[in-house]
């Protein structure tokens, strides 16, 4: 029996010790790294005055005309946000960015875009420095905010337009809809009006 007991503690020890021995040879156990989170699948949109890069799963209006301004419409293009980011949210569906141009314009400003008494004001971002102005409204639980960024000195003078169109939320029964997500949408609008080119 004393053999026995013996020989079980003799294993137990070299057992242990072998274990140790292939922990030092190995090393440290190291988890892999975390895989990085994909690229966000971008496109190219491009004319003979302008290009930008957008996200893919934004839809693409050429037809767009912005009609704040009765009998007065102005041209663009308009990239409307996905219904990825508005699905189970306050945020309406015609929310997006839109690059416009207006020919015929003396002095290329912000201010001139939106509705009258808007007050201009000049941002630098990187090398370009804009005209912006920004409005907002409300109606009926609906929300609307546009920031316009115009580049001075353009021809013809072209703006991006933030237009981003919200239901108020406390209008939604409790669990119908979320905040959207402010911050998140607004780096999307930037990254698009930052990648904007003029071919001028």
């Amino acid at each position: 029996m004393t053999k026995y007991i013996t020989g079980v503690v003799v294993f137990v020890i070299v057992a242990v010790g072998a274990y140790y021995a292939w922990q030092a040879m190995s090393g440290p156990i190291v988890p892999p790294p975390p895989t990085p989170p994909s690229a966000p699948v971008t496109s190219t949109y491009a004319t003979s005055t302008f290009s930008l890069v957008y996200p893919s799963a934004y839809s693409v209006d050429e037809e767009y005309t912005y009609d704040a301004f009765k009998g007065k419409p102005v041209a663009g293009v308009k990239f409307t946000a996905p219904a990825s980011i508005s699905e189970g949210t306050n945020l309406s569906s015609d929310t997006g960015v839109s690059v416009e141009w207006l020919p015929r314009a003396n002095k290329c400003t912000g201010d001139i875009y939106v509705l009258p008494n808007v007050k201009a004001i000049s941002l630098t971002v990187g090398s370009t420095t804009y005209s912006v102005a920004t409005t907002s409204e409300a109606g009926a639980g609906n929300r609307y905010e546009e920031q316009v960024f115009a580049i001075p000195g353009s021809k013809p003078c072209t703006a991006v337009r933030y237009f981003i169109h919200y239901m108020a939320i406390e209008n939604f029964e409790p669990g119908v809809a979320v905040e959207f997500n402010r911050d998140a949408l607004l780096r999307e609008f930037d990254n698009i009006r930052n990648s904007l080119e003029l071919s001028q």
